[in-house]
């Protein structure tokens, strides 16, 4: 073959191909790349993917992938390197069109490859001034803009002619300087590649980014009009750039100094224009932040849900839409709702965002608002049917039932008309494979006709994918579900089974039964209607019975009510600065005659907020408070010359450091009985859940783990957004969980504890159990013994020995404290080891510890490393066989030799008896002197043998 043929075949086969797969991977990307309007656009679009390839992984696109392997083969296979010279002309742009395929797929390192090669192998090929724009865009995708931004100008010095390559260099220098915050220098490149591009579509991207650029410098005049110049292309421009041209300009219209007709009807027209369909969730928006901004909140709210209603892809559109709902909720005082909306904006939002962090912080802030309003909303309406008369009561709910009525008429009517509607498709499309079928059976030359009856079944039996797949009855489930409500309406639940039609099971003949449904039919419809049974919530007595009828219930309803109204006083005055709708509330709450409680701090804060919005009713609410309650710490601060001074020095920040001085200190009782008026006295203010915790740590020490955890649960849910509270839900997650698990005798025991439980500790019986632990400890100077008092419940404490470090130890003290004369201890004393010790206390189980349980194993130690085996040395035993086996060789030896003499047997008798006193146990004291007090109670051989063991 000659070397004009494989030019031709490169050019016209290899690389053809390969052309055409990149043009379809580069029309996909195009397609699937969504441009953010909310940000400056980039030039080249493309969307560029976080996650990296790994080796042998898979391609994103097969069209790239074709286009690579295009190349890779017109260089392998048609390259003719001959003498070092290439003398194929059309391996420049098989090395080009391989670059190009890498930087789609998003291998830069690849692709710059490549161009570099290009760009030393073939200087003089005729592609060399795309190649090396394309080696820029690839270094700018690998953040190398300033070596892009140098190379791209000396590139600009080589071009002669100012033809697409010229834009094409400028359009990317542009993207270079934008990426460096050089935007003076980008607005010029800019327009030249406006000026030189041959595409529409790139003409109007590039004049869009030049509007955008002028936006970001603060030059409104030039953004609108290069906005404008986007306009002006009309059908020439993308549709979504003309209409976001409109939307930029609308941002910056004056709603206060500007043409408002005009504006209306120019989005008025945008509206109607059928092109603008799929723009209409930003033309809605739009013009919803136009009525939003001349304060005319029903007009946005209805552009807003009109803009929601589209279900843009936009998120952030979506999510602007619920923010700006929420916000005119929010400035109408209409927390609830607001709420809603902001948990719909946050789904919206990226929660990587500061946005999003500021709308969950502020949705915090409004979660105790939902939930109060919500019990004040309740509880008053029940409280108020409560008020009425049994006649007035009967009254409303008639009302109500009959509005019900109404409501569930419609609604059942729409719902029959959606089944009719279902059911005539179904029908439809029943007949349509009738006809189908008719057709195929009178066609002579069907296949199913013509099919042996011994052939298999058609195998595409079944449903089908195709549009008639629900024409078959059972497989459309529409008309499936219609059918079984139409059943259950007429027949009711049937079970399974022979004579199914029967109600009782009973034997009724079919012309029976048909008969009794003639004679059913042709009776009064208004008999009919009066034998129908009536729904519950169709009747007064329904609700009217779920009404509250004890007074204790009545109470419980008002006392919940009037906190709500409360808190709520708080939360608007402090959190929201709402000091009207502050006032309000608390002064409903007045009126409701609350528990003492809530009175004084209700009227010292309506007297905080008069003192902003009307001064002489805060006058009046001083006075009042001074008269009525002149020893209140209110009344103090507000007699005070130096309020500040006297509310800090009672302040309670102050108390509670006290109250938690005393805690560490164990003052138990002292603290649980201050922490309880400590709340009643500052209910409402913030630190009540630091109250309210120190109480439940208070509880769990004196009451047990079960009351701990009951008190736990009541901070964790009454104040969920302090830290407080969520310190009591993560003690509830895992602090309680493990202590729950705890179990006796589960841990091998290190030391161990005598404990004697006494009720009364100034009874002096106990008084005197307690000098007698005093003195054994003090003249115990062997070990070291400490005693203590330790509260175990409520009403019972221990008195407790501390420092045995064994059970034997611990019981032979008791021995001596029973037996001893000094001592003469009667009480029942308790062993028990500080592991064990610790759960009691915990959980308040000393009853069961005395129960007899089975003993549980402790987990094995953990072998330490064997030390090295040292040499022992020899004791009396073994001199003595020593001594012995020495003379019995000295006698074979000798056997004149005389026999042992006496002082031989004598040294043998002193060494038995060393051996028999190493058996008995030492004794620190001669036994024989009565006084003597015993370091241990003589042992049994039964207790030698257990301690062995042991």
């Amino acid at each position: 073959m000659n070397r004009e043929f494989q030019a031709l075949n490169t050019k016209f086969n290899v690389l053809y191909h390969g052309n055409v797969a990149l043009e379809k991977g580069v029309e996909d990307l195009k397609l699937q790349y969504k441009d953010n309007f909310w940000e400056r656009l980039p030039v080249e679009r493309m969307t560029i993917s976080k996650e990296n390839l790994m080796p042998g992984q898979a391609q994103k696109n097969a069209n790239f992938e074709r286009a690579e392997e295009k190349a890779t083969k017109a260089i392998q296979k048609r390259s003719m390197n001959i003498d070092g010279k290439e003398r194929n002309p059309q391996m420049d742009e098989a090395h080009l069109l391989l670059g190009k395929s890498r930087y789609y797929d998003q291998r830069f390192v690849p692709a710059l490859e490549a161009f570099n090669y290009v760009l030393y192998k073939y200087p003089e090929s005729d592609k060399i001034y795309e190649v090396k724009i394309w080696r820029e865009k690839t270094n700018m995708r690998m953040e190398n803009d300033a070596l892009a931004v140098t190379n791209l100008r000396k590139l600009l010095k080589e071009i002669k002619f100012k033809d697409q390559i010229f834009a094409d260099a400028n359009a990317t220098l542009a993207q270079a300087f934008l990426n460096l915050q050089e935007k003076d220098s980008a607005i010029a490149k800019l327009r030249l590649a406006t000026k030189f591009t041959k595409s529409d579509e790139e003409k109007a991207r590039y004049r869009f980014i030049l509007a955008q650029v002028f936006d970001e410098l603060g030059q409104k005049d030039s953004a609108y009009v290069a906005y404008q110049s986007v306009i002006d292309m009309k059908r020439k421009s993308p549709r979504r750039y003309v209409i976001q041209a409109h939307i930029m300009q609308a941002k910056q219209f004056n709603y206060k100094t500007g043409d408002t007709l005009a504006f209306v009807e120019k989005f008025k027209d945008l509206l109607e224009d059928r092109e603008n369909r799929p723009f209409l969730d930003f033309i809605n928006h739009q013009v919803a932040l136009f009525y939003d901004g001349q304060n005319n909140d029903n007009q946005a709210k209805k552009y807003y849900n009109a803009s929601l209603r589209i279900k843009s892809e936009d998120q952030y559109l979506g999510a602007s839409n619920y923010r700006n709902l929420a916000d005119i909720y929010f400035d109408n005082a209409k927390y609830a709702t607001a709420g809603k909306y902001y948990d719909s904006t946050l789904v919206k939002l990226d929660a990587r965002t500061r946005e999003h962090k500021f709308i969950k912080k502020k949705r915090e802030n409004l979660e105790d608002v939902i939930k109060y309003e919500a019990i004040a909303q309740k509880n008053d309406s029940i409280l108020n049917l409560v008020a009425l008369s049994e006649g007035g009561r009967k009254q409303y709910f008639e009302d109500y039932i009959a509005k019900l009525k109404i409501a569930d008429e419609k609604a059942a009517t729409e719902e029959k008309k959606r089944q009719e509607l279902a059911e005539r498709l179904g029908n439809s499309g029943a007949n349509d494979v009738a006809s189908r079928d008719s057709k195929s059976s009178n066609n002579p030359g069907n296949k199913e006709q013509s099919r042996s009856p011994m052939a298999p079944p058609d195998q595409n039996f079944g449903p089908r994918p195709s549009s008639s797949s629900a024409t078959f009855y059972f497989y459309n489930p529409t008309t499936v579900s219609y059918g079984k409500n139409e059943f259950r309406k007429k027949w009711g639940n049937r079970a399974l089974q022979d004579n199914w039609r029967l109600s009782a099971g009973q034997s009724k003949t079919v012309e029976e039964v048909a008969d009794e449904e003639a004679v059913a039919d042709k009776k009064d419809p208004n008999l009919k209607e009066m034998e129908k049974p009536v729904e519950p919530k169709y009747t007064t007595d329904f609700y009217i019975s779920q009404l509250p009828k004890s007074q204790t219930e009545i109470d419980e309803l008002a006392k919940e009510r009037n906190f709500a109204y409360y808190q709520l006083g708080l939360i608007y005055k402090e959190k929201f600065k709402e000091y009207k709708l502050a006032a309000n509330k608390l002064e409903q709450l007045l009126k409701n005659n609350p528990e003492e409680r809530l009175v004084l701090p209700s009227m010292y804060h309506l007297y905080k907020i008069y003192e902003i919005i009307d001064k002489d009713k805060a006058l009046a609410m001083k006075n009042q408070i001074i008269s009525k309650y002149p020893e209140s710490r209110y009344a103090q601060i507000l007699n005070s010359s130096n309020p500040s001074e006297t509310a800090l020095s009672q302040s309670p920040e102050t108390r509670y450091a006290n109250l938690y001085t005393k805690y560490e200190q164990g003052d138990l009782f002292t603290v649980l009985e201050e922490t309880e008026s400590a709340i009643d006295q500052y209910t409402g203010e913030e630190i009540v859940s630091k109250f309210e915790l120190l109480k439940a740590h208070t509880v769990g020490k004196l009451k047990g783990l079960a009351e701990y955890k009951k008190a736990l649960n009541f901070v964790a849910l009454n104040y969920p957004n302090s830290s407080e509270g969520k310190d009591a839900e993560q003690l509830l997650a895992k602090n309680i969980p493990s202590m729950e698990k705890l179990r006796f005798d589960a841990e091998p025991a290190k030391s161990w504890k005598i404990v004697y439980k006494v009720t009364n500790e100034t009874d002096p019986k106990t008084k005197i159990l307690i000098d007698k632990f005093k003195k054994f400890t003090s003249e115990r100077t062997s070990q070291k013994l400490t005693y203590s008092v330790d509260i175990y419940t409520m009403t019972e404490k221990f008195v407790v020995m501390h420092g045995m470090n064994s059970e034997v130890n611990a019981n032979d003290i008791i021995t001596i404290l029973k037996d001893y004369k000094d001592y003469k201890i009667a009480e029942p004393l308790t062993v028990i080891s500080n592991e064990n010790y610790k759960i009691v206390q915990i959980k308040k189980n000393f009853e069961e510890f005395l129960q007899p349980r089975a003993k549980v194993e402790p987990a094995p130690a953990i072998p330490e490393p064997v030390a090295p085996v040292e040499e022992e040395k020899p004791n009396a035993r073994d001199k003595a066989k020593e001594r012995a086996k020495a003379r019995e060789k000295q006698k074979e030896e000798q056997p004149n030799m005389r026999p042992p003499s006496s002082d031989d047997e004598e040294e043998e008798k002193n060494e038995s008896k060393e051996k028999e006193s190493n058996k008995r146990p030492s004794r620190l004291r001669n036994q024989s002197d009565p006084n003597a007090i015993p370091s241990l109670q003589p042992e049994t051989k039964k207790k030698q043998e257990e301690n062995k063991k042991s």
